[in-house]
């Protein structure tokens, strides 16, 4: 069992040279949204994903790794719309904490270390397109709490089910 902790936001504009980030092309659908079962394909991997409490900042989360053939299998079946998207990997805010809060947290301190945080900004294709919403995920409930936006965000939209792409795929 997993937990994720994530925070998300609209932006603003998009940061400079995005195209010189890694990114990741994601495909997905959804079996069921409450919970969120979803199988999705990103670059060449394939994996059904559990994700438990949709709604609030941190949530239960299992991922199982599938073949090609599976995968395929049960986007078939996925209800609603298949949500395509461009996921970039930008290096986090470098104000995003202080020395105080990283200091006092060690799961921060760790992850910060080690370059495991990033924004993830997903730039959605096809019926989403124009849709644009940054991502960061977090070590601990208190670096969640602690995290200063990056300047380029805009609103944070983590409890608005508007931005979730399991509602995403529900809509006519």
């Amino acid at each position: 069992m997993g937990m994720e902790i994530e925070k998300k936001y609209t932006v603003k504009n998009l940061p400079e040279e995005l195209d010189s980030y890694p990114y990741h092309l994601i495909e997905q659908g959804y079996l069921n949204v409450r919970p969120a079962i979803r199988v999705r394909k990103q670059d060449d991997i394939y994996y059904m994903t559990y994700k438990g409490a949709a709604g609030v900042m941190a949530k239960e989360e299992y991922n199982l790794e599938l073949d090609e053939e599976s995968y395929r299998h049960m986007l078939s079946k996925a209800d609603g719309n298949i949500i395509t998207k461009k996921r970039y990997l930008i290096p986090l805010n470098e104000d995003a904490f202080t020395k105080e809060a990283i200091a006092a947290d060690r799961a921060l301190s760790e992850a910060l270390d080690k370059k495991e945080m990033v924004i993830e900004l997903d730039v959605f294709m096809g019926r989403f397109e124009g849709t644009v919403v940054a991502e960061v995920e977090f070590p601990s409930l208190e670096a969640a709490a602690a995290y200063k936006a990056a300047d380029w965000f805009d609103e944070d939209v983590t409890e608005d089910p508007r931005y979730r792409n399991s509602y995403m795929s529900r809509l006519p």
